[in-house]
This record gives C-alpha cells, sequence and structure tokens, in this order.
C-alpha cells in the first residue's frame, strides 16, 4: 500500500531546484516539490509525501493527526510506509 505520509521538510539544498530533504520519524530524503513551487516551502513545513513528490502542504496539527491515524491502521501499515520511504529516492 502507497500512502500519503506526512513529512517534515528539513533542508532545502537549493532553492531554484524543486527538491527538499524531509524526515519521518528520523528517516531523511530528498523529495520532489514541482507541485509546491507556489507555496513558498521553508524548512519546518510539513508535506504531505506520495511516491516521492510532495503533494501538498499541511500544517503541523494534520500531520501529527495523518500520523497517528496511520499507526492505528495496525498491521505494520506504518513500518511498511517507512521502509518504503527509505528505500526509494528522487535525484
Amino acid at each position: 500500500m502507497c500512502l500519503g505520509v506526512p513529512a517534515e521538510v528539513v533542508a532545502i539544498p537549493d532553492p531554484e531546484i524543486p527538491r527538499a530533504r524531509v524526515a519521518i520519524s528520523g528517516v531523511e530524503r530528498v523529495v520532489a516539490t514541482d507541485l509546491l513551487v507556489e507555496d513558498g516551502l521553508a524548512v519546518g513545513d510539513w508535506v504531505l509525501v506520495h511516491v516521492g513528490f510532495a503533494l501538498s502542504k499541511i500544517d503541523a496539527d494534520e500531520a501529527a493527526l495523518t500520523l497517528e491515524q496511520i499507526k492505528l491502521l495496525g498491521n505494520n501499515t506504518f513500518e511498511d510506509e517507512l521502509e518504503s520511504f527509505k528505500s526509494s529516492a528522487i535525484e
């Protein structure tokens, strides 16, 4: 299952390139931010990530609630998503 998972923006290496380093539960990776160019992302923002793309900007409360709901799904859903997050990359 591939869910949209909240991740916090921890770095924007080059503001001219639509990429950001994000973190979910301590796991970091680079995601494409092409869809959010107009949103003015900053370190500390939260985004909803799906298959390597930041789809939308969300607030911290929504991020926390969504992460909690994913964990409540059980059946290792959160752990599976985190493992998928670790093993994929956008360059």
